[in-house]
């Protein structure tokens, strides 16, 4: 049975866009006030004014999670202007794939830098408040959702350094998970297969080709079909904790 997250807290990361933005109107649509955080003001400030539309209370938090004080920041004045820190979900990353002989050394440093140690960053800044509010009403549980990738399952050939931090985010969110769920602080890691955002147009136009050749024919997951999980995961009751998640289009094979 879904455990509504009224009354509670929650910061989520890359939310400017994909799914980041999906996933927190999905956690307002379940009650939680909702901290927006992104390097993109103007597009947090539009989600913002959508979810209060829709009834829900969102703050916007211009943030470079690759910024240990900015990453800190966000959490703090999330606790700060809504009141306490329920859930994490640490989204922000970025998807630069290519072969590994010859490639930009400037993608393999954006990769660590944000997909791993900004998650890093996020986490170790809202552990203590997740801690805390673990013990208090209305749910006494508390979540952080690591967002992955089947990259984080199967290493591939031209995905070396992205494999690398997402294989990375998995052994830090295991070893969290044992560390703290004693203490009712759930660590979830949700990997995404083929989705439709914006992460691949990042990439260099010949690796756009490569990728979109890949995935043809494949009917991929929207930004919704994720963030659907997401909220799932965080509204099971205090006793149930969904570890990980793998979710990939039905026609994906590998």
């Amino acid at each position: 049975m879904a455990d509504r997250l009224d009354g509670t807290v929650a910061l989520v990361t890359g939310a400017s866009s994909g799914i980041g933005a999906a996933a927190a109107l999905a956690l307002s649509a379940q009650g939680a006030a909702v901290a927006l955080a992104a390097r993109r003001a103007d597009r947090l400030t539009d989600l913002a004014a959508r979810i209060a539309v829709a009834g829900g209370d969102a703050i916007v938090l211009e943030t470079d999670v690759t910024d240990e004080a900015q990453a800190r920041q966000a959490v703090e004045r999330t606790v700060d202007e809504l009141g306490r820190l329920d859930t994490l979900v640490n989204n922000a990353g970025v998807m630069l794939l290519g072969p590994a002989v010859d490639a930009p050394l400037s993608e393999w440093e954006r990769m660590v830098s944000i997909n791993l140690m900004g998650l890093l960053y996020c986490a170790h800044a809202a552990l203590p408040h997740l801690l805390e509010a673990a013990g208090k009403q209305p749910r006494r549980v508390a979540d952080m959702v690591n967002i992955s990738s089947v990259a984080g399952r199967v290493a591939r050939n031209g995905s070396a350094v992205y494999n690398a931090t997402k294989h990375a985010v998995g052994a830090f969110s295991e070893a969290l998970r044992q560390e703290v769920t004693g203490r009712f602080v759930r660590i979830s890691l949700v990997e995404p297969g083929a989705t439709a955002t914006e992460l691949a147009s990042h990439n260099r136009p010949e690796v756009q080709t490569t990728i979109q050749q890949r995935f043809e024919g494949v009917e991929r997951l929207s930004a919704e079909d994720i963030a659907d999980n997401i909220a799932y995961i965080v509204t099971r009751p205090r006793h149930v904790a969904v570890n990980e998640m793998l979710v990939r289009p039905t026609q994906q094979t590998g």
